[in-house]
């Protein structure tokens, strides 16, 4: 039997991973770059986010905007726990750090990476660069014949597609030529820009945790924000970009998004808090006195766009000001105006349509013997190792139904 695997990123790698080597099958990996396990190399800056803390299977599968209850059953199959078994049996430690994102503990993506390469090495998997597929096709005598660059073909009698997301939906025609519909990719993890906004010369300074909320929607995220060179990022952004990205696209990315300084403190315990300060601390300068612990330089940035001068001191703190600078803490609004991605980091929303793939067995209901894994299925999550391990889940359960049937 030949296994051909079309794409050489996490899913891709880890389907390979996973099946063992034996006599009578012989597994081929075809990837369209010079590399292997890009995404895995840069994400988590260089530590690999593997995965996420597990807690219960719904509070999981929320941090899915799409393919939610896919997920809920791929996932009881290979989730969280079994990712970090399958790295601990072959020598690799996982840690949990305190917002449930888990890292190898050599804090090196190269550890992930080292560990899967071996695995596919022990099952003598043959790994082909260049090859970048071209189409698909079912022959006379049973399998596909697949067909790459400069005229290179290949027989298989089960076929993974592990390609990843694309932003160009003409890069999926040769899937939709196997009879399967596609759902229109977009961005999902994403920063805001906001050009020309003065917040934009704090960049380096970071608040740990935010709410954040697009303007005239219901999307509303916690989490650390971080302020660069060109707008808003950190995980609440980011949070925020995967849950909303299609209705921001719609939008064209041009859009005002809210954020609350202080997290979940309201008016009314704000108002409160200004009315001890008049009281207990009213000789000292608002400037100097930052009763709320955020950056000393967004403080002084906030109290200075509420024309709040150096000099001022809380007991002579003028109605009008306190009123801007509540506003200012509580909902601080920006004009986002563009997006901007990581290349190496790209997460798609949108791709082959989960109706018409099985969940128990990541076998196409269109097409047979033609598995799907990974981001080239419409299924993403936010920030946080989600999103590898969905590449983990499908990979492995793609694996074991071809050795399991063959």
């Amino acid at each position: 039997m030949k296994i051909a695997i079309i794409g050489a990123g996490a899913a891709g790698c880890f389907a390979a991973a996973n099946i063992p080597f034996n006599e009578g099958i012989e597994v081929a990996l075809f990837e369209k770059t010079s590399k292997v396990m890009q995404k895995v190399k840069v994400s988590g800056g260089g530590r690999c986010n593997v995965t996420h803390e597990f807690t219960d299977m719904p509070d999981f599968v929320k941090s899915y905007p799409r393919g939610m209850q896919f997920l809920k059953k791929s996932l009881y199959r290979f989730g969280p726990l079994q990712t970090k078994e399958w790295f601990e049996q072959r020598g690799v430690t996982l840690k949990t750090e305190p917002d449930g994102r888990m890292f190898p503990s050599t804090d090196d993506s190269q550890t992930i990476i080292d560990c899967i390469w071996q695995e596919m090495m022990r099952n003598k998997v043959q790994v082909y660069y260049h090859k970048g597929i071209t189409g698909i096709e079912k022959t006379a005598i049973g399998g596909w014949l697949l067909h790459f660059g400069q005229g290179l073909t290949c027989q298989a009698d089960a076929v993974i597609i592990a390609t990843g997301g694309s932003p160009k939906p003409d890069q999926y025609n040769w899937i939709k030529a196997l009879g399967h519909s596609i759902q229109p990719p977009v961005p999902s993890l994403f920063t805001f820009n906001i050009p020309q906004n003065p917040l934009t010369e704090l960049m380096g300074v970071s608040v740990s945790e935010v709410t954040l909320k697009i303007a005239g929607t219901k999307f509303v995220q916690q989490g650390a924000l971080l302020v660069t060179h060109w707008g808003l990022s950190g995980p609440a952004v980011l949070k925020t970009s995967a849950i909303a990205a299609r209705e921001l696209a719609e939008r064209n990315y041009d859009f005002q998004v809210s954020v609350n300084w202080l997290n979940e403190l309201n008016e009314e315990e704000l108002k409160g808090m200004f009315t001890r300060l008049r009281k207990e601390q009213g000789g000292q300068q608002v400037h100097n006195k930052n009763p709320f612990k955020l950056p000393a330089r967004l403080w002084e940035f906030l109290l200075l766009q509420c024309g709040i001068k150096k000099e001022t001191r809380w007991g002579d703190l003028p109605a009008a000001s306190q009123n801007k600078l509540i506003v200012h803490l509580l909902r601080d609004t920006y004009q986002v105006k563009g997006k901007t991605t990581f290349k190496e980091e790209f997460v798609t929303c949108g791709g082959v349509s989960l109706a018409e793939i099985d969940p128990q067995t990541m076998q196409s209901r269109v097409a047979p013997c033609i598995y799907f894994a990974g981001e080239i299925l419409d299924a993403d999550g936010v920030t946080g190792g989600y999103n590898f391990q969905h590449a983990w889940t499908s990979g492995w359960i793609a694996a074991h139904h071809i050795i399991q049937y063959q």
